[in-house]
């Protein structure tokens, strides 16, 4: 979605006659389609390690499963629209940073969430018992979402987007399933299967051939850059003397102007 959505929006080049444009256009079909195989195919059960943990309750787990089961059609929506406004707000903060200070946007959409959040939880939630925390899995769920899903993950993206550009931090999306199916199998006692593994691998090469096109590309930019400095500083039209001036002879140093 970010892909496309820079390309229409002139924020990336697709420059899909150079290998570095070729090598983006694969990448992203490789992770995409790991992905798609790591959610949508199981395979066969495989017995890597076994933790014998798991932080939620069986009646949760259940209560959690019908209600999913219930809503599939709106968690679909609800997705695409989250992939959407991630991949909008990754541009507007690539504009952003070279116009405000880094972080303002950020904290602009820190704020907005969290007034989003606090209106939607009591129009929701109207029992005042529900919202008292407790030593359990909820404390920190609320503690990892802030310090880290939100202040470190946040920030970081953001700092990303102006070094390397919205791209380069989308490529990296496509590990979440990777990383949620791991997290899972410690922490929730759930089962891996084939698909994990071959959507991983699918993931992890699509990654890296991003990874290697836009390489290319920030070198090409990067010489493109110098040989267009080294020509306005008008060096381009003379030639460096090396011996010294006797008679006809140059002097270390000495610069000399090239006839046309």
């Amino acid at each position: 979605m970010t892909f496309i959505l820079a390309i229409i929006m002139r924020v990336e080049k697709l420059a899909i006659q150079t290998s570095g444009g070729k090598a983006k256009v694969s990448g992203v079909i490789l992770s995409i389609s790991g992905a798609m195989v790591l959610t949508f195919y199981n395979g066969i059960e495989l017995k890597i390690w076994t933790t014998h943990i798991n932080l939620l309750s069986d009646a949760g787990k259940v209560a959690a499963s019908q209600h999913t089961s219930r809503n599939q059609g709106l968690g679909a929506i609800m997705a695409a629209a989250s992939s959407l406004s991630a991949a909008i707000w990754l541009i507007i903060q690539a504009r952003m940073s070279k116009v405000y200070p880094l972080y303002s946007g950020t904290f602009l959409m820190c704020a907005c969430a969290a007034v989003q959040c606090a209106v939607y939880a009591m129009s929701r939630e109207r029992d005042w018992s529900e919202w008292r925390l407790g030593w359990n899995i909820r404390l920190l769920t609320v503690i990892y979402t802030a310090v880290v899903g939100t202040g470190v993950m946040v920030s970081l993206m953001a700092w990303v987007s102006m070094v390397r550009g919205p791209i380069f931090v989308s490529s990296f999306f496509p590990l979440m399933p990777i990383m949620v199916a791991v997290a899972s199998s410690l922490l929730l006692d759930e089962k891996l299967h084939l698909g994990s593994v071959i959507g991983a691998v699918l993931i992890i090469i699509g990654l890296y051939v991003v990874l290697w096109g836009r390489g290319k590309e920030m070198k090409k930019t990067a010489q493109l850059d110098g040989s267009k400095s080294f020509r306005g500083s008008g060096l381009g039209d003379v030639d460096l003397g090396t011996s010294s001036r006797d008679g006809n002879h140059l002097s270390p140093g000495a610069i000399v102007p090239t006839k046309d």
